[in-house]
Order: C-alpha cells, then structure tokens, then sequence
C-alpha cells in the first residue's frame, strides 16, 4: 500500500515536531546540579571516603531532635515557613511571583493546620517529592529539586525537631495565583520531568569535604535555588550553574569561579567570613534573603561544614554574568563636590539621610558593615538590591550586634528613591544606574507583604 504525498508530509512533519520537541525537553531538563564534576557518582555505601550526610562529628552522638535542628538550621526552613511578625514555623511568609503570591504553610506539629498527623513515610513524600499528605502537589518554592537530595536519615531528623516544638494553631493563607498556575495537578506533570526523586549519592572521585560540602550546598542549604537562573520551565538551568539570577525581587549574585562576575578572585577568607558574618570586607555585606540566610542558617554552622561549603563552591566553573564587570574597589573622594554626582536630587537625598553612615567616600566611619566600596550591590547595573534596601531596609544580627539601616519606602516617593539609588550607583559604583519611577514600583511589587 502506497501513502499518498499529502500524507507522506504530514507524517514527516510530525516527526520533525516530535525529534523537536524531544530535544526541547532533554534539553530544558539539562545537567544535574553536579555534573560539572563529573557523572562518577556511587552509593553512599561504595564511597570511600565515608558517609557526607548528616551532622558534624560533634553532633553525632546528640538526640535524633538537636541532629534535626541543626540539618533544619541547614536547611534554612525557619525563614520561609515564618511571616513577617509571625510565629515561627507557623507558615504565612508570601513569595510575590509575576502570575500571583504563594504563601508558606505551617510546618508546627499542629494536627489540624500543621503536619501533626503527618506519617514518617507522608513527610518524606512531601520533602522527596513535593506531594502534601492530602495527595496535591507542592509548588517550587518549596525547594523539592534540592530536598530530594536529602537522605531518608536527615528528613527524619527534621521531622522529629519539628514534632517537638510547640503546635501553632494557624490556617494557611490562600494563594492568589492566576490560571494556569493555579491548577496543582499540573506540578505533577513539572515534578516528573525537573524534580529527580533520587538521594544524594558522592561522587567517586571527589574528597570526603567537597562531598560534604556537595550536600550542604545541594540538599539542605538549597544554593542554587536562589543563585543558578532558571529556564522557560521555571526549573534550574544549571548549564550556568550559580551564575547569578533575581529571585523574590532580590539579585541573588553570582557566585560561581568567575574573577570578574563571581566569587573567583575573592580569597578563601572572604568566603568564610561572608557565610560566617554576611559581610567581607571589599566585597558587601548581605542584605534580604542571603542575610536571613547568613543569620539564620550559615553562621550556625559548624566550622567543619564552612569549610567544606567553600570548597564546594571553589570548585564550581566560572560562568559570566551578563551585564556585569568586576566591582569597583576604590573609594570615592572624601569631598562631596569632586567624583561623579548622576543625580543632584539623590545627591540631596543621601546627603539628608545617609551619609552619617555611609559616608562620603563610601567607606563607613561607623561599621565596616556599612561601607559601600567594592560592594556588587553598589556596582549593579540594575541597582536591584540597592534599591530593595533603600525601600525595605536591613536589618541584622553581626559579631558587632544588631546593624540596623531602616526603610525608607514609606518616606520617599518612588521619584526620590530612584533618584538617589542612581546617585549612590554613580558616586561608588563602576556606572550610575538608570531606575526610573517606574522601576521601582516594580521592584516593590516583587516584595510581597
């Protein structure tokens, strides 16, 4: 039987779509988190060089609920699954989405509004796969892609700290996302193709360290989820592994081995003292959710898990962000009337409201936290952060104390906020950035409250 020409064409288009579509998704799907190093995974029971999961030594031997919070600690739960003013755990934190707000859960051991009756084999469901005990799909802002990763052991431990702390009566908050995004059972089709639903497993050929730091950095701190870009399926394109990328209206910098873009030309002590404190000196200080991170998970760590976090994360290949140049590191003039003045409005601004602090020259005369030199934040051709803490302010918890910036957003209009975001990006930064009014309502509209 012959095929007529019509049909002949019609069949190899279909095949053409199909070979098209095949390549799409393999190629959406891409590389694993750690497979810049090399696919010469094994077993943890095959590996050499031990066990990298769990807790520190010096933990060993603790209740399975203080392992737990240390790896919820690790883990960072606390400041997603607690509103602003909130109790903690008690869930209602929104992440602003351009289709919507998701609003965190409960995560106390409360029966009926937490995850009191959750199962061990249901929490694990929920941690590995995304799926509630009801049977529904989590969204991705529960870090299912990283937690996957965690071992069965970990998960449990975390459970068990949870279950030990005091049930928080508190209904989740309705979610306001649009169609599409609002039908759940479409995560299934997501997590299917994006999130694996395998343990971690080391990598033959690596130290005990870097897999340790591996673990840290892939399953419990969830790096990537912030720092690697994310593609057109919303998943982590880790083709440009921790190259930088705005997450929940803030710019998550590269932190990948590039010299000019990344973390490749800092010193292994200004990696430490980032995770240990949020600030190195020459480089910033962490502002919005890297330094709730830094307050509330890294510098809780142990100096053995620092320690490997940075040789993780020396090891990542270099990827440039676009857009960026290496920092500025020197400080303007001590004169207000020399170096670049982009906006005399914002010169008038900053000079009403923020030069006690930060200074002329951008150098602090009152907390090395405060200095602005060499900050990525200050040499952003976006001013994104500058802008998020201009609006929100900052607030932190240092080896020096409390350091505190408040929030200007109520005080200043959007005019005036963008004008003096441009002037502090062109006084000390490489370029004065060009935010505009508008600009800067968007960039509050990404922070919801």
């Amino acid at each position: 039987m012959r095929l007529g020409r019509g049909k002949l064409v019609f069949i190899s288009l279909g095949a053409v779509v199909s070979i098209v579509g095949i390549c799409t998704l393999l190629f959406l799907i891409g590389p694993g988190p750690m497979d810049f190093a090399g696919r010469n995974r094994v077993d943890i029971a095959d590996y050499s060089g031990g066990d990298p999961t769990g807790v520190p030594p010096s933990l060993a031997h603790e209740s399975v609920v203080k392992r737990g919070e240390y790896l919820a600690r690790a883990a960072d739960c606390v400041v997603c699954h607690t509103a602003r003013g909130g109790e903690a755990f008690a869930g209602g934190f929104p992440f602003a989405l351009p289709f919507g707000t998701l609003y965190s859960t409960n995560i106390t051991p409360d029966n009926d509004t937490g995850i009191g009756k959750y199962t061990d084999e249901q929490f694990l469901r929920a941690i590995h796969r995304g799926v509630r005990k009801d049977g529904a799909y989590l969204y991705p802002a529960m870090p299912i892609t990283s937690y996957t990763y965690l071992s069965d052991a970990d998960a449990l431990a975390i459970k068990a700290y949870l279950f030990s702390l005091t049930p928080i009566h508190a209904p989740s908050k309705a979610n306001t996302l649009a169609f599409p995004f609002n039908q759940r059972w479409a995560m299934g089709v997501w997590s299917a193709l994006f999130a694996p639903n395998s343990r971690f497993r080391p990598n033959a050929k690596q130290s005990r360290q870097w897999n340790r730091g591996a673990y840290l950095a892939e399953a419990l701190a969830h790096c990537g989820e912030c720092h690697t870009p994310r593609n057109l399926a919303f998943a982590l394109d880790n083709r440009k592994k921790f190259g930088g990328a705005i997450t929940a209206g803030w710019h998550a910098y590269n932190i990948s081995g590039d010299r000019q873009t990344g973390v490749g030309a800092w010193h292994d002590d200004d990696l430490r003292a980032y995770l240990l404190a949020g600030h190195a000196q020459g480089h910033g200080t962490a502002a919005g959710p890297m330094g709730e991170a830094i307050d509330e998970s890294f510098s809780r760590l142990a100096p053995d898990d620092l320690e490997a976090l940075v040789t993780y994360v020396r090891s990542v290949p270099a990827v440039a962000e676009k857009g960026f140049t290496a920092p500025l590191a020197q400080a303007a003039p001590p004169s207000h009337r020399e170096g670049v003045n982009a906006d005399e409005r914002g010169k008038r601004i900053y000079e009403g409201a923020c030069v006690s602090c930060h200074g002329w020259t951008g150098e602090s005369p009152i907390s090395d936290f405060a200095t602005l030199t060499g900050a990525r934040a200050v040499n952003d051709p976006d001013a994104t952060n500058v802008a998020q803490i201009v609006i929100n302010g900052m607030r932190r918890t240092t080896p020096e104390g409390i350091i505190e910036m408040p929030a200007f957003g109520d005080a200043y209009s959007d005019t005036e906020i963008a004008a003096v975001c441009n002037f502090v990006t062109g006084r000390f930064g490489k370029a004065a950035s060009t935010l505009s009014e508008a600009s800067i309502a968007r960039l509050r509209g990404q922070i919801a409250h």
